[in-house]
């Protein structure tokens, strides 16, 4: 008896014995009945993505390749479309735009959100203070673009106080060389909340002995960031700067609104790809380019893949268990 339990014991813990385990665990019944609950539950949410995603992908990528007014015939130009666009100066001045977006713009929101991390970790009424950087994050995109615009119009909030101050010629915010900037400024102060919450919460799941051990420690406030926050907030920041990444590629509704209401819409010079590709499908002025409105879609993908990729590596970490 002790012998046969002893070769049993072998034969698992050899590697062809736990391999003939794995299948005999994989063929049984309970196995079985578990894959076809999973299949069950994973079906639904497959078709949905397939329909709804890749498909359609697959379609832009057929449009881009061809000429196409919506109607009619389509005619097969290959990579000419994308020729086009590149050749194309308000697409150039739109892509420069969507970097600045991606970059400027999401370096301002980022370190604001740090910051406010950093001074509502302990500070009393936080829940409160995050909820309210955090309102703008559920307000539709087009009343932001109102209460933006109200601020920097002539005789608008800003206007109001720097006259107040004795500044008796205040600039001309909504003008066409100042438009981007407030756009980008009305832009990091809609992200702004919704980043500071989640990197809040990421330093809310810290053990709070760590900090108290750091400071018996003799740590500073530089170490502690240093050696405890950063590193066990990393991932998560990581995962913010993917969608940062992700969203801020396809920024559409607050610069269409925000420059239509400013009266500017029909200068390319606050354009980004997203509103690009837009004008190019749906402008009233013309006949529409469904062709190299999808090629836009298709290089804003590839640059999402790309950049997503270098932030996963950016951002690989070792896993900290605590």
């Amino acid at each position: 008896m002790t012998e046969t339990m002893e070769l049993v014991i072998h034969r698992d813990r050899s590697p062809v014995g736990a391999q003939r385990d794995a299948r005999l665990a994989k063929s049984t019944p309970l196995a079985r009945s578990r894959r076809r609950v999973f299949w069950w539950f994973v079906a639904p949410a497959a078709v949905l993505y397939l329909v709804l995603m890749v498909i359609p992908s697959i379609q832009t990528l057929w449009i881009s390749l061809n000429r196409w007014g919506g109607a009619g015939p389509m005619e097969f130009v290959g990579f000419e479309n994308y020729r086009r666009i590149f050749a194309d100066p308000v697409f150039m001045i739109s892509f420069r735009n969507t970097l600045l977006i991606l970059f400027v713009v999401g370096g301002l929101t980022f370190l604001i959100s740090f910051v406010l991390m950093l001074v509502l970790r302990d500070l009393r009424g936080r829940r409160f203070i995050r909820a309210v950087i955090f309102f703008p994050t559920i307000v539709p995109g087009v009343v932001l673009s109102i209460v933006w615009g109200f601020l920097f119009q002539h005789e608008g909030l800003l206007n109001t106080v720097l006259r107040s101050v004795g500044v008796t010629a205040p600039p001309e915010w909504l003008s066409e060389n100042s438009l981007f900037l407030v756009i980008m400024l009305g832009l990091v102060w809609i992200n702004t909340g919704f980043y500071a919450t989640i990197l809040l919460a990421s330093v809310d799941r810290i053990p709070p002995y760590l900090f108290e051990e750091a400071a018996l420690a003799g740590a500073n406030a530089y170490q502690r960031l240093r050696h405890i926050i950063l590193p066990l907030t990393w991932d998560v920041i990581g995962v913010a700067a993917v969608l940062w990444t992700v969203s801020s590629i396809k920024i559409f509704e607050f610069i269409y609104a925000f420059a239509g209401g400013a009266g500017y819409l029909p200068s390319t010079q606050v354009w980004n790809t997203a509103v690009y590709s837009y004008a190019e499908a749906f402008s009233a002025q013309g006949v529409p380019k469904y062709g190299t409105s999808a090629a836009t879609a298709i290089i804003m993908l590839l640059l999402v893949g790309v950049l997503v990729g270098l932030s996963r590596r950016i951002f690989k970490h070792e896993t900290i268990e605590y």
